[in-house]
């Protein structure tokens, strides 16, 4: 690893704009901005990915890798990700940094603690949680209805036991009433922080989050609660990006960590916005497969932050294919022609969809050591014959050298294709038809069903005026559909909505579709149980 200090310095940065966390990785002050605001934007680019199988199919590893592959062939490129949730790390997929030749580091202090921010994020929203049962515990002033408090606690952790519990019991602990916890990833105060521009944006949308209603039916939301200037207090080092390198040294902005399935899933836009005036290339990736990540990705963070990428690189692998075609988790690493073919239309549909933005689409096959050339090159005939540029990515294996073509492909893309982007529809339509087009559209079922629990939510939306905000669809990544098993290209379906929250401060209205819940659980085997510190002070089983 490089001092970051001469991370920094190859793409200009001074080191007064850092605030060192050791020798590997820093923080970018605010100043840095104030400096280089007036820099034109460099194209942002975004990686996602084809309907994955439950281990992913690397599309971090494909953005590090194409970052690195960029520099190499001599194009300035940061790349911009998320943060790491311990969630996932010690549940199902491990570490969240990349592997092989391509990965960030240092990688486990990223996987774990990393600056704070995280931890910055789960105090402020638990802050809120507490001041809100201590007013009602005081004396209530703002006449809150216990049942009707929206707000619950969070912690960076899969634990299914805290989805609903019961707080208050005992003498004097106050109102004893039903709650639950979310996972941190899911919070509003992650959201918030992702999609602010500034300190002063921050806490603003942090003063309009909506946090329950009093017993007149009115909405009460968090400045007055007073709990605002504190949370800000706070969250005003986690606000700034932080900056770590490639293990090629290819500098990479890392900040925020919103999932796609029940969240934005998408890294900061101060972030974004930053790296846009440093380098000429930014890479960034949206989480899960393109229904959910790249959506929301386009219609919620660009459209927000006034951001137009110029592409989108597309990660299919063949095991995604394969399994979408159909064929068993345990059975994918064996050849099964019938089960490839019919994957495809699961990759052919979101190159459809992305197109459907107005940006130019790349297609990377992330190469695994059990793909056989016959299977790859049948993959790569379709795409020729769909008109998608593709190319093979082997970044695992050989780093910047095997992301080579895929690079030279990008650049040649950007340079002969213009995009056209713009968001999937207008904010003028009200909730109901913008949840109807990225149904109809994006993930194609026939219709929508509305829960009465989610009816009720629509009637608030309209009577507290924020119908003009776009929708976070929170639903499986595993399909098109809201059901997991109803893989591949899936049509006729429709869409069950069992509830509608606001997010106020975030400024999206979130859609909980199907079983998708916003605190996951551990699997029969989580990752926890092969993560260990060796005598020598290394962790093993973390990436």
């Amino acid at each position: 690893m490089k001092p970051i200090v001469e991370v920094a310095q190859s793409f200009g940065i001074a080191e007064e704009h850092l605030e060192l966390y050791g020798k590997f990785k820093c923080k970018l002050n605010p100043s840095l901005w104030e400096e280089v605001k007036d820099r034109p934007d460099g194209k942002l680019v975004l990686v996602t990915a084809m309907n994955p199988t439950p281990t992913g199919e690397g599309k971090t590893l494909t953005t590090i890798g194409l970052a690195q592959a960029l520099n190499a062939i001599g194009e300035p490129t940061i790349a911009a990700l998320r943060e790491p949730s311990l969630g996932p790390c010690f549940g199902m997929k491990g570490g969240a940094t990349g592997s092989g030749k391509a990965q960030i580091v240092p990688a486990d202090d990223i996987n774990l603690h990393f600056t704070g921010d995280i931890h910055a994020i789960t105090s402020a929203h638990n802050l809120l949680s507490a001041m809100i049962d201590n007013h009602i515990f005081q004396g209530n002033i703002l006449r809150l209805n216990s049942e009707r408090i929206v707000w619950k606690r969070v912690m960076d952790m899969n634990d299914r036991s805290l989805r609903k519990i019961v707080a208050g019991l005992g003498d004097g602990n106050g109102v004893t009433r039903e709650t639950g916890f979310m996972i941190t990833t899911a919070s509003e105060v992650m959201a918030v922080l992702c999609l602010s521009e500034n300190l002063t944006d921050l806490r603003n949308r942090l003063s309009r989050m909506l946090i329950g209603y009093n017993e007149e039916g009115e909405a009460v939301i968090a400045s007055q609660l007073g709990a605002v200037e504190a949370m800000v207090v706070l969250l005003k080092e986690a606000i700034k990006p932080n900056l770590v390198q490639t293990i090629e040294g290819t500098p990479v902005v890392v900040h925020g960590g919103p999932f796609a399935n029940i969240a934005h899933g998408c890294s900061s836009v101060i972030g974004t916005k930053l790296s846009l005036k440093l380098a000429n290339i930014v890479v960034t990736e949206a989480g899960f497969g393109a229904d959910l990540g790249a959506e929301k990705f386009f219609d919620i963070k660009c459209r927000q932050a006034s951001l137009a990428p110029a592409a989108a690189v597309l990660v299919v692998t063949v095991k995604a294919l394969k399994y979408n075609g159909g064929v068993a988790k345990q059975d994918l690493g064996m050849a099964n022609d019938e089960a490839l073919k019919s994957g495809l239309s699961n990759m052919e549909r979101h190159i459809e969809n992305l197109h459907k933005f107005g940006v130019p689409v790349l297609v990377a096959i992330n190469h695994y050591v059990e793909d056989t050339s016959q299977e790859i090159e049948f993959v790569k005939e379709r795409c020729q014959q769909l008109g998608a540029r593709v190319e093979v990515s082997n970044v695992w294996a050989e780093g910047s050298v095997g992301g080579r073509k895929l690079a030279e492909s990008l650049v040649e893309l950007l340079h002969d294709q213009t995009t056209t982007f713009a968001p999937l529809y207008e904010g003028e339509l009200d909730i109901p038809a913008k949840i109807e087009k990225v149904v109809r559209e994006i993930y194609r079922g026939e219709g929508v069903s509305y829960s009465p629990a989610a009816k009720r939510g629509l009637a608030e939306i309209i009577r507290l005026g924020y119908e003009s905000l776009p929708v976070c669809m929170a639903k499986t990544p595993y399909s098109f559909s809201d059901q997991p098993r109803l893989l591949g290209a899936p049509e006729g379906f429709t869409i069950h909505v069992k509830d509608i929250s606001i997010s106020a401060g975030a400024g999206f209205i979130v859609v909980h579709t199907g079983n998708i819940v916003t605190m996951p659980g551990l699997p029969k085997s989580p990752a926890a149980e092969h993560i260990a510190l060796d005598e020598q002070g290394v962790i093993n089983g973390l990436i």
